[in-house]
């Protein structure tokens, strides 16, 4: 941001911390009911009530001055500081869950020495939201000092929210800061000036947020989901203040809704591309029954990168784009070329998954190129990473769809190597109509050969067995169906692996194809269905 908008920021700032100084004017009680529309979760509720809060399958305790500690990384800070946690104790519904998010409300309002996080314009959006959505759960009841107190914090962070826009953050949690602003004035009718100002940056971000082919642009289908959660939200809150939304916002939320669709496995949990979890597949249909019907067949993607290649009951989803920019890549795995392949409801070969609450050491491991099944030149990464998004990385991708007669060819390549080794990465991929049928033949190019292995991790369901030969892989499904993995010209080994994609991280196997730096730098492989 120039040194013009950094002043006008600053005293935007000195003006509201000037008017939060003041005997300000607060309501006894909201106005108007803001409803969440997603479903809490006990088990989390039951583990708050007990002190501990659970999020992506990272605990941190809840104890002593909850708001004050910095510990943990900044995911699940901005999470513990953003109150959306509410909701399981809402689901979980015991007077110990009400009389636990009052408790927790009381020690935020009371601590004077919060985590700096809790000022960041998402988080300050999310904590409103989550007030003003659970407020007849933890404090219609309440006494007259607690809501009196509740309401002049709610005040006093709208009116801070309100003088941080534009929000800096480029990403989705722009939206986030939005929905909360747009909360805290419907709900607040003495504070609706504030409406008009949140409207004029959302139709902004929501056009600059949203690729042509309705991925959102930080290319992580968690992100993507959350994008769409703010945004149905954000028209439901508008809905119910009877206030007008952006006009760009319905057809936002259907080209969001249709990317979802495509960026989906079989079993209706999320590719795991980019910080993404499988997520239930119960929440992902009920984000897209908020965004309203419109086409149930998934979008054609393109503009951010992601193929899907679909026959019989096979479905293969690539990473073929370029990584989000810059201030955008919060979430950005090293996984250029990575691909999943699905066999109807089974998921066979997968990426890692994440585990972007966690600290570095996990977190960085999920987020590197041995993670994903693609290949791995010199044990490098393909992609520099960075605690805040990525360096290094591949500047120019390649990618060329074809199809005829239901059979699918994706021809890809990348230059995340190209500054180190001067090396480009090609992969070409065949499915066949019968979807029974996928085969692959990866390229090095570069002037000196490089040693390089290609991996297939597998879902922790799928059991594989050497072959005698040690050049196929005998993959077994839940289901018992049986297919072959082969290779040409390399060795094969079956190896230990995690996978990350839901909560719990669980062992898993990855198929090893090695190359020799003194051989040919090219490998084909099939996988093909076995009877």
């Amino acid at each position: 941001m120039n040194q013009t908008g950094n002043f006008t920021r600053n005293a935007r700032f000195l003006i509201a911390r000037l008017q939060n100084m003041r005997a300000a004017n607060f309501p006894d009680a909201p106005a108007l009911a803001i409803r969440d529309p997603w479903p809490g979760e006990p088990s989390r509720g039951a583990k708050l009530v007990k002190g501990e809060l659970e999020y992506l399958g990272i605990t941190r305790s809840m104890q002593g001055q909850p708001f004050a500690q910095a510990a943990g990384s900044a995911v699940l800070r901005a999470h513990a500081l953003g109150f959306s946690w509410l909701r399981d104790l809402r689901a979980l519904g015991t007077d110990a869950a009400r009389s636990r998010a009052r408790h927790l409300v009381s020690e935020y309002l009371d601590e004077d020495h919060h985590d700096p996080l809790s000022t960041r314009p998402d988080v300050t959006g999310a904590r409103i939201t989550a007030w003003l959505a659970h407020y007849d759960f933890f404090a219609a009841s309440a006494n007259d000092d607690f809501r009196q107190a509740l309401m002049s914090r709610m005040v006093t962070e709208a009116r801070t929210l309100s003088a941080s826009l534009p929000a800096e953050a480029q990403d989705g949690r722009a939206l986030t800061a939005l929905k909360g602003l747009i909360a805290a004035s419907v709900a607040m009718p003495d504070h609706a000036a504030y409406l008009a100002r949140a409207l004029k940056f959302l139709t902004a971000e929501i056009e600059r947020q949203i690729l042509p082919d309705g991925c959102h642009v930080e290319r992580s289908p968690a992100a993507h989901v959350a994008a769409l959660q703010d945004l149905c939200e954000i028209r439901a809150i508008l809905q119910a203040g009877k206030a007008a939304a952006p006009v760009a916002m319905a057809g936002i939320i259907e080209r969001l809704a249709l990317a979802l669709r495509a960026l989906r496995h079989g079993d209706g949990g999320l590719a795991l591309f980019n910080g993404s979890k499988e997520e239930l597949p119960g929440i992902v249909d009920l984000v897209l029954s908020q965004a309203g019907r419109g086409s149930r067949n998934p979008a054609n993607l393109g503009a951010s990168g992601f193929y899907r290649l679909a026959a019989g009951k096979s479905l293969v989803l690539v990473d073929a784009g370029v990584p989000a920019a810059p201030g955008l890549d919060r979430f950005a795995h090293a996984g250029t070329l990575g691909f999943e392949f699905s066999v109807g409801k089974e998921r066979l070969i997968v990426n890692c998954g994440a585990s972007p609450a966690a600290g570095g050491d996990w977190r960085d491991a999920l987020r590197a190129t041995a993670a994903h099944s693609t290949l791995t030149i010199a044990d490098v990464a393909s992609s520099e990473l960075r605690e805040n998004g990525l360096g290094r990385r591949p500047t120019t991708v390649h990618a060329q769809r074809h199809e005829a007669r239901g059979a699918h060819w994706l021809e890809a390549s990348h230059d995340g190597w190209g500054k180190l080794f001067g090396a480009v990465h090609r992969r070409r991929l065949y499915l066949s109509e019968s979807g029974e049928d996928l085969r692959g033949e990866d390229v090095v190019e570069a002037a000196q050969p490089q040693p390089f292995v290609v991996r297939f991790h597998l879902h922790p369901s799928v059991t594989a067995s050497l072959q005698q030969d040690h050049g196929a892989v005998l993959l077994r499904l839940p289901s018992g169906q049986g297919w072959r993995l082969r290779v040409d010209q390399a060795s094969l080994s079956v190896e230990e692996s995690v996978y990350f994609g839901l909560n719990e991280p669980r062992r898993a196997e990855q198929v090893v194809l090695t190359g020799h730096q003194d051989g040919p730098q090219q490998l084909k492989w099939a996988i093909t269905k076995v009877g």
